[in-house]
C-alpha cells in the first residue's frame, strides 16, 4: 500500500504539471457531503424562516399592495412602478444619505472607535474601575430597546436632562430633537450599543501577546505606534466581524429614532426604516414601502460582502 500510495504522488518538474487524483477528490467531496448533513435541519429552517419572506417581501415589492382601497382586497403586479415612483420621490435620496450618515457616524465610527477605546482603558485600569464603567456602558446595551429610547428621549427632550444640566451651569439649552435630530439619535445610538463593540474588543484584546507590546515599548514605540502597527493588525478580524455585525444592525434601528423624532421634524431624521414604515402602515401603501425595505436589504447586502471579503482567509 505504501508503494502504491507513493507512485500515485503528483509528479512537479519542468513543463510537467501535478498529476490529478480523481479518487482522491471524489473522496473529498463525499467527505464535504457527509459533514454537510448536521447543517440540514438549520439550512431548512433558514430557507423556511429567512429566505421565504425576503422571497415574499421582494414580489410585494412589485405590486400594488395598500392598506385601503380595492389593492386591499387583492393586489395585482405593477411591474417595476413603486421602484420608479420610489427614485422619483425627493424625499428618498435624502433618506439615504440620513442612513448613510447615521450608519457611518454611529456604528463605523462612533460604536467601534469608543467601544476598541474603552476596551484598550479597562484592560490597564483597577478591578473598581473596570467594574464601574462596565455596568454604566453595559446597561444601556442590556436595556429593552424601547426603554432605551424612551430614556434617550428624556435626556435630549427641551425640558429634559440634558437641557437641566446645562441650566444648572448657566448655559443656554436647546430642543435637541429639534434643532438637531440626527445628532441627537446617532448620540443616542452610540450610547446604546458601544458596550457589544466593548466586550467583542476587551476579547481581542486578550489573544494579543502582552511580549509583543512589550518588546515594542522597549524599542521605543509610542502608544499610538504600538495600537496601530501592533494591536490593530493583530484584531484585524475581530474588527471586520464587530463592523459587520453594529453595521446590520444599525441600518435596522427603526424604535430608537420613530420614539425619539418620529422621522421629523419633517423628514430630517427619517432613515430608510422610518420611511419605510412610514409609506407602509402611515399611508397604507404597502408596496411602495416594501419597495424601500428592498433597497434597505440590498445597501445591507453591499455591507455584508465587502466585510466578507475582508474576514475571508489569506491565501499564500
Amino acid at each position: 500500500m505504501a508503494i502504491v500510495a507513493e507512485e500515485a504522488r503528483p509528479v512537479a518538474g519542468p513543463g510537467r504539471g501535478p498529476v490529478p487524483r480523481p479518487g482522491r477528490s471524489r473522496a473529498g467531496v463525499r467527505r464535504s457531503l457527509v459533514r454537510s448533513v448536521p447543517l440540514v435541519p438549520a439550512i431548512v429552517l433558514l430557507a423556511i424562516f429567512l429566505l421565504g419572506p425576503v422571497i415574499s417581501s421582494f414580489y410585494g415589492s412589485f405590486t400594488d399592495a395598500s392598506l385601503t382601497g380595492s389593492a386591499a382586497q387583492g393586489s395585482s403586479f405593477v411591474g417595476f412602478a413603486n421602484y420608479a415612483e420610489l427614485f422619483a420621490d425627493p424625499d428618498f435620496p435624502k433618506s439615504i444619505l440620513l442612513t448613510l450618515v447615521f450608519l457611518v457616524a454611529s456604528a463605523i465610527v462612533g460604536q467601534n472607535v469608543l467601544g476598541l477605546g474603552l476596551a484598550i482603558l479597562m484592560r490597564s485600569s483597577s478591578r473598581f474601575t473596570r467594574g464601574m464603567v462596565g455596568t454604566f456602558v453595559v446597561t444601556a446595551w442590556v436595556l429593552p430597546e424601547i426603554v432605551a429610547s424612551f430614556a434617550a428621549y428624556a435626556f435630549f427632550n427641551d425640558t429634559g436632562t440634558l437641557n437641566t444640566l446645562l441650566a444648572s451651569v448657566g448655559l443656554e439649552g436647546t430642543n435637541w430633537l429639534y434643532a438637531t435630530p440626527m445628532l441627537a439619535v446617532i448620540l443616542a445610538n452610540i450610547w446604546r450599543g458601544t458596550a457589544f463593540s466593548m466586550l467583542v474588543y476587551s476579547a481581542a484584546l486578550q489573544d494579543v501577546p502582552p511580549e509583543i507590546t512589550e518588546s515594542a515599548e522597549v524599542d521605543g514605540a509610542r502608544g499610538w505606534q504600538r495600537l496601530a502597527f501592533i494591536t490593530v493588525p493583530m484584531i484585524r478580524r475581530s474588527i471586520s466581524t464587530n463592523l459587520m455585525l453594529t453595521t446590520l444592525q444599525t441600518l435596522s434601528v427603526f424604535t430608537l429614532i420613530f420614539v425619539m423624532t418620529g422621522g421629523g421634524p419633517g423628514t430630517d431624521s427619517s432613515t430608510l426604516p422610518v420611511l419605510a414604515y412610514q409609506e407602509a402602515f402611515q399611508f397604507g401603501k404597502l408596496g411602495f414601502g416594501t419597495a424601500i425595505a428592498t433597497i434597505l436589504l440590498l445597501v445591507g447586502a453591499v455591507f455584508s460582502v465587502v466585510y466578507l471579503r475582508a474576514l475571508k482567509p489569506e491565501v499564500d
